[in-house]
Parts: structure tokens; sequence; C-alpha cells
């Protein structure tokens, strides 16, 4: 995935979409979070500049029309950089939040072992996904992930006492 670390550009994707019926509106809104995007105000958001995150757009925007709705694709570099910063900030704490959710999750560990195998694969795929839509990894993304490790090599220490 595409890595941005002091983005010059940005995808914009401006749309508008029937409130009714309103099932593709939630579907979009539903890809458009797991795409990590930024909310830049109502019906526009964005995404760092990248070959992946063009077609990502791309793609939400083909569903809004598909669904009788209206959208454009901008490519697009801020004019104050203290407002991209604000937007690499809003994007990064929220993250930051996801990846403490797995490391508290992590913290617990299940007495059942096919639970904690269970919890253990889970918390890899959500690693997976947050890590999709991390552009500015936060300090608590590599504390996420050993956090998770660890459950992992404690669940074996369980396993083989077991």
């Amino acid at each position: 995935m595409d890595r941005v670390q002091n983005a010059a550009q940005w995808v914009l994707l401006s749309y508008r979409i029937p409130r009714e019926p309103s099932q593709p509106r939630i579907a979009v809104w539903r890809k458009l979070e797991r795409l990590g995007v930024a909310r830049l105000g109502d019906g526009l958001i964005a995404l760092p500049a990248g070959d992946r995150t063009r077609e990502q757009l791309d793609w939400v925007a083909e569903e809004v029309v598909d669904n009788g709705g209206t959208a454009m694709i901008w490519i697009a570099s801020p004019v104050d950089l203290a407002q991209e910063q604000a937007v690499v900030d809003g994007m990064r704490r929220a993250r930051a939040a996801e990846y403490r959710a797995v490391i508290e999750q992590a913290a617990t560990v299940p007495a059942d072992e096919a639970e904690c195998t269970r919890l253990v694969r889970r918390l890899r795929g959500e690693l997976r996904r947050i890590t999709d839509r991390d552009y500015f990894p936060p300090a608590e993304r590599e504390t996420a992930r050993i956090a998770v490790q660890d459950l992992a090599e404690r669940h074996i220490t369980v396993g083989e006492r077991a």
C-alpha cells in the first residue's frame, strides 16, 4: 500500500448519494471508513495521493453513481501546510485509537485454548485491516503488533502446559 509521510498531493472524492434507499449510502459510508479516509466536509473526503488510493476512490465513485448519486475525483495540494497537518494528525489519531483497542483486547488471555486461538486470529486480522488504512503510522502501531505477538506466544506456552 502507498505510504505517504509528508503528502504533497491528496486524492479527493466529492460525492452526493440519495438518502433513500439508505442501504447504498450506508454501504458507501462503510467502505470509506474501511479505507481510513479523512472527512473534510459533508460529502468530501481525502486520502493521500497514490495509485492505489486513487483506484479505491474511483471504485467508490462508481458505486455512488451506480446508486443514483454524483461523484467527482480530484487531485489536490493544500495551500496551508498547517491545515494539511491537521488532517494528517486526525487520521493518525483515528488509527491510534484503533490500535489501542487491539492492545486492550490482547491484554486479556482467555482460559480456554480454543478461545485464545480465535482471539489471536481475530486480532491479527484486525491489525492487517488497520495497517491497510494507516497512512501515517502512530507509535501505537508497533505496540499493538507486539501485544498480539505476545498474546500468541503466551497462548503457545499455555497450550504446552495443558
